[in-house]
């Protein structure tokens, strides 16, 4: 192992160890049920805004938008503008009233009036299934990521990275519970902000802060020309393509306000104007830092060239920051080019590890909290018993996604998370909006919108060409379906199913209610738009 590669490995171990002291240190402070889900709903508006930043600048942001941006120009910048947009739904429809109607899951809000049992079997059901969409995405960043840092190659090398970032997520899970995560999340969220701030002027500084200039190289190099800057290059070129562009933008807008591991950070405030403090420190934050992934991504297609922008295309993307990181610091085999992959590299791998620690939490919280406690226990459940299945939930989720992730690493991370969006806005969001707002809402409807929306999402992805299909990639060689190339069952055309499932997760929800009364959840509505709209008795929000 050279010097550089020595340095490169040790500042990559110096962050990992800085996560793994704050989980403990948190851990001091863990006993309850309330520290172990919500941090002892003990985070100011900035803190929890800080670490709803961590928990939704993602791999994908970081490396898959810009690698999306680097490959696809003006279409990739899709993702950033669905990923901002999607802030305002949570903002003004779900962040207060979640909160003040809530406990520690999203089925809290449901079952508040509504039958308990089948209402938090099909809301958990729905958050473990986001979640290891989502944590599939993370993992295959981790992969990629790694093997470029430590200068591994091959598919073991991946695999074996893959089983590292699954045995410490779930660490921090089962040792830090939310306080460990939250704090995790926080020193990310401030690391990827100054990191990814450092790359884009050393970019901007390259072309003398001329973006007309950045831009026009980046067109030039990839041999696109001004097709690079317009929109069309990936989504308009047929039907079929436009369609998805438009499935896509939906998923992304809507997606956001169905994700579990977003949702329960609402819980981690004291109150509802908190929650709301919280958000809006967060779109600030994720707003500035996707206005980097424009930079990043149009940088990585002007500054790197031959191999390295090879590399860039057989990741999917996935290494288009890191390699623009060492292409500014010095370039390969400089020290300064080392370092800055470095830097970023181990900020990144930090990124991934707080986002999969927050996606096991709000997954293992809903199996522990609403599967055993709710409804194998009827509610009779010790907080210790329940923190102790939390935690062995979380290995079985972390073991699920490990394998999960393996053979799922060819595909672009930002990508991989649409998917979790389209799944999350089809399974989620309308049970969560209808319940709010809608008096006639009841436990039929809350059902059928969850499954008819889980089912229809998966279901149309397993037959879409993500799955099988799309055939070989000729620059590469590679299969660019999950399943061997003799095999084809792509039926349904668009790569996002949002388009179809999210409005069919919406009607199934009417139909079902519409379709029988029920009185009880009807007379419970005004109780609970009482406490949405006021916060009174938030606390106590769970009947059981």
């Amino acid at each position: 192992m050279d010097g550089d590669q020595v340095l490169t490995t040790g500042l990559f171990l110096a962050v990992v160890a800085l996560t793994v002291f704050i989980t403990f240190r948190a851990s001091r402070n863990t006993s309850s049920a309330a520290d172990f889900y919500a941090g002892g709903r003990s985070f100011s508006g900035l803190q929890n805004g800080l670490a709803i930043g961590g928990d939704y600048m993602s791999a994908a942001s970081f490396l898959g938008i810009s690698g999306a941006i680097a490959l696809s120009g003006y279409d990739g910048f899709l993702y950033s503008i669905g990923f901002l947009v999607a802030w305002l739904v949570a903002l003004l429809l779900v962040a207060e009233v979640l909160r003040n109607s809530g406990r520690y899951t999203m089925a809290d809000q449901l079952a508040y009036r509504m039958k308990q049992r089948p209402v938090r079997q099909a809301a958990a059901t729905s958050t473990v299934v986001v979640s290891i969409f989502y944590l599939l995405a993370q993992m295959v960043g981790a992969g990629a990521l790694v093997s470029l840092l430590l200068g591994v190659d091959g598919d073991t090398a991946k695999n074996i990275t893959i089983f590292a970032v699954g045995i410490l997520m779930v660490f921090y899970v089962t040792v830090g519970g939310m306080k460990g995560t939250t704090w995790v999340q926080i020193v990310k969220a401030v690391l990827l902000m100054a990191g990814s701030a450092i790359i884009v002027v050393l970019v901007l500084a390259h072309f003398d802060f001329n973006i007309s200039d950045l831009l026009g190289t980046a067109a030039s190099n990839t041999g696109k020309g001004q097709a690079f800057l317009e929109p069309g290059l990936k989504y308009g070129a047929t039907t079929t393509s436009k369609l998805d562009f438009i499935s896509l933008g939906i998923a992304l807008v809507l997606g956001t306000a169905g994700l579990p591991h977003i949702l329960i950070r609402f819980y981690t405030v004291p109150t509802s104007r908190d929650a709301r403090k919280s958000v809006l420190w967060a779109i600030g934050l994720i707003g500035v830092f996707y206005l980097f992934t424009l930079v990043l991504g149009f940088g990585a297609a002007a500054l790197l060239k031959g191999d390295k922008a090879g590399e860039v295309a057989t990741s999917g993307g996935n290494l288009a920051s890191p390699l623009l990181a060492e292409n500014v610091g010095g370039g390969d085999g400089s020290t300064g080019g080392a370092i800055m992959l470095a830097v970023i590299a181990a900020v990144a791998f930090a990124t991934i590890l707080a986002v999969v620690a927050g996606l096991v939490l709000a997954s293992s919280t809903s199996v522990a909290h609403d599967i055993y406690n709710s409804v194998m226990r009827n509610g009779e459940a010790t907080e210790k018993e329940e923190i102790k299945v939390a935690r062995i939930a979380a290995g079985a989720i972390g073991l699920v996604a490990i394998l999960l992730a393996i053979p799922a690493q060819k595909l672009n991370v930002a990508f991989l998370v649409a998917l979790a969006f389209a799944v999350a806005a089809s399974a989620n969001l309308p049970a969560i909006i209808y319940n709010m707002f809608w008096k006639r809402f009841n436990t039929r409807g809350a059902l059928w919108s969850i499954y008819g929306g889980l089912i229809s999402s998966v279901g149309l992805v397993v037959f879409s060409p993500v799955m099988s299909g799309k055939g070989v990639d000729p620059a590469t060689g590679k299969n660019l379906s999950l399943l061997p190339t003799d095999i084809d069952i792509s039926w349904f055309p668009l790569e996002n199913p949002g388009i179809v499932s999210i409005p069919l997760g919406f009607l199934l929800g009417y139909l079902g209610s519409i379709s029988q009364r029920e009185p009880s959840a009807e007379a419970k509505y005004p109780e609970l738009e009482v406490r949405a709209l006021t916060g009174a008795g938030a606390e106590g929000a769970v009947q059981h």
